[in-house]
């Protein structure tokens, strides 16, 4: 996967040029005895967690701050409930067969057709106002797919900017350009109207830094076999995120050679530890190569957009149901007023006259106007009962995109991502739509689950500061009796997690989605109040300024908790109020575990790339 020589040339004026010869990792292997250890702590895990949530409710509520010990109780046994989904998330991992790639668009039907020919394929790359030469690389890079088959691959730059500036790009490197003129339903609408005006079997989703590798169509069209594959999402993997140094490294330039030699001596007793790498946590790993590759069992694997290829029949599938069901509430709508108006009962021609009506007045939209339309297109194909769409998570990365580089451009994402999930949940709640196996709600629930937790992380973050302030417990007491319900979950807890994440360090995921807290908060927030969740672009350029103001809330909790404990020290030396040692080291601690979450946050919004400094 060498970097053709006019890419290279073509890409030398971005800052991403010296990242152009990065590979991506392979997948994780699957090794069937970890898995094994993994269940059974996983089950150990949960069983534990069980007995210490109804320990906390049966035995251990302080009834004399009930205000404060049943809200904690009550988010401890939500981020109970997570861990279960989670747990079932991450049970085993069940790759999808893989099968050649197909000859014929016959390999690919249930049904051969009269006239057999090769199979066809559109490439769409979206773009809106990103730079015209960073979409010329995608271009080049999805022109120089192969296939082992004769197959027609067509390129269409899909531009909502309607910019002559990039007519010229497409252009010059020969593919089709198109555009509309306006920008109804955003990307969703963008990739609609290119649906309209292309043809292909297969359709691969790009975005403006989405470049695909050769290999993509030769290691997934083979899934596409199973005539109900609808379609397969690829992991999406950001090769420009910083690598940072290694600690011996950072501390010999901050130190001189004793801190050399204390860096050394703490990686040879812990492995390789890097500073400074991956500051906003970007790297989709644990989400594609853990989260989505193990919803495979479970047929839950969902779009994520870029890098994903879809059978054209199962697209047009998502927009026919959404448009007889659009027809058939409208009608109902329209039947009604008719009745008020003339005072009869229904009749027939009353009827066909208002289904005639609805039908003139609906679109035909393949992909949902919505700010998250793949997850959405993911949930319609799974509820259909009649065909069992299936999607698919292939393991192996088919192409290279760019992180976000700051903290705001990672902050619009998050928040697209949050509301956008949320909004579903409200307002088109799949979880008891009809169609979806237990499975497959299960592991939305997961997703779901997964963004309201922003709730209960904030009792996380509140509760030690009330503790560590005004000396109120939220238990009975910090006794033997706690540490012996609460210290097995919590240290099984993290070995479970340990091995059913084998092989990529769970811990800056899990802090980070600690300290994003306000970004969830307020996209609940935006739902609840039916505000609109907005299409912004995702700028592919690092935007400039300082963004400590995003990070306000991560600094009161490291604030506050810093004094916080300063002041409860202080009280139990000098016998103020009801402290006690049990309750400041259990409140000590979990305010650090606190601290040490937000301050991810901070360090990545003061962070610049070297290329800056």
């Amino acid at each position: 996967m060498a970097t053709p020589p006019a890419v290279a040339e073509a890409a030398s004026e971005f800052y991403f040029a010296r990242f152009e010869d990065r590979r991506p990792p392979d997948p994780l292997p699957v090794s069937r005895p970890i898995e094994l250890l993994w269940q059974a702590l996983a089950v150990l895990n949960i069983a534990l967690g069980a007995w210490y949530i109804g320990w906390r409710w049966t035995s251990s509520i302080n009834w004399d701050a009930v205000w404060f010990a049943i809200p904690l109780v009550v988010a401890e046994t939500c981020a109970w409930i997570g861990l279960v989904l989670f747990s079932l998330n991450l049970w085993k991992t069940r790759d999808y067969p893989r099968r050649p790639p197909p000859q014929y668009l016959s390999d690919c039907l249930a049904e051969r057709p009269q006239v057999d020919r090769a199979i066809s394929v559109d490439v769409f790359i979206a773009t809106y106002n990103e730079d015209e030469e960073l979409v010329r690389l995608s271009i080049r890079d999805a022109k120089a797919i192969h296939y082992p088959h004769p197959i027609a691959l067509n390129v269409h730059v899909l531009d909502d900017g309607r910019r002559s500036s990039m007519r010229l790009v497409a252009e010059q490197e020969e593919v089709n350009y198109i555009s509309r003129a306006t920008n109804e339903g955003f990307k969703a609408g963008n990739l609609r109207n290119a649906m309209e005006q292309t043809s292909g079997d297969f359709i691969v989703i790009c975005d403006a830094d989405t470049r695909p590798f050769p290999t993509l169509l030769e290691r997934t069209l083979g899934y596409f076999r199973d005539p109900d594959v609808a379609f397969v999402q690829t992991p999406q993997w950001f090769y420009d995120l910083p690598e940072g140094e290694t600690l011996t490294v950072f501390l010999r330039r901050k130190a001189g050679a004793p801190g050399g030699l204390i860096g050394r001596v703490i990686e040879g007793l812990f492995g390789e530890i890097r500073v400074g790498e991956d500051p906003f946590v970007n790297d989709p790993g644990m989400f594609y190569d853990v989260i989505q590759r193990r919803r495979n069992p479970w047929n839950a694997a969902f779009c994520c957009g870029a890098a994903s290829i879809h059978r054209r029949e199962a697209v047009m599938f998502v927009a026919l149901k959404a448009y007889a069901d659009a027809v058939h509430k409208a009608s109902h709508d329209t039947r009604s007023k008719l009745l008020r108006m003339i005072g009869r009962k229904q009749e027939p021609e009353k009827q066909a006259l208002a289904l005639w009506q609805a039908a003139q007045e609906q679109e035909l939209t393949p992909y949902k106007f919505h700010v998250s339309e793949d997850i959405y297109t993911s949930i319609v194909l799974h509820q259909d009962q009649s065909r069992r769409w299936k999607s698919v998570l292939h393991p192996d990365v088919e192409s290279k995109m760019l992180s976000p580089q700051d903290l705001l451009t990672w902050t619009i994402q998050r928040f697209k991502y949050a509301g956008g999930s949320l909004d579903i949940l409200f307002h088109d709640n799949p979880l008891t739509a009809r169609g979806m196996s237990l499975g497959q709600r299960l592991m939305y629930l997961t997703t779901f689950w997964s963004y309201l937790g922003a709730v209960w992380n904030c009792l996380f973050l509140i509760a030690p500061l009330i503790y560590l302030v005004f000396g109120v417990t939220p238990v009975s007491a910090y006794t033997r009796d706690f540490f012996a319900h609460a210290l097995p979950f919590l240290i099984v807890n993290e070995i479970a997690f340990m091995f059913g994440t084998w092989g990529l360090s769970g811990y800056k995921g899990k802090v980070s989605y600690l300290a994003s807290f306000p970004i969830s908060l307020r996209a609940l927030w935006a739902v609840l109040n039916k505000q609109k969740i907005k299409f912004p672009v995702t700028p592919k350029e690092r935007q400039t300024g300082n963004f400590l103001h995003l990070v306000y809330p991560q600094l009161a909790v490291m604030i506050a908790t810093v004094l916080a404990f300063a002041w409860a020290a202080t009280a139990l030396v000098m016998g103020i109020g009801s402290y006690t040692v049990g309750g400041l080291v259990a409140n000590g601690l979990w305010g650090l575990n606190n601290i040490l979450a937000m301050s991810i946050m901070v360090r990545a919004a003061m962070w610049k790339p070297d290329f800056e400094a």
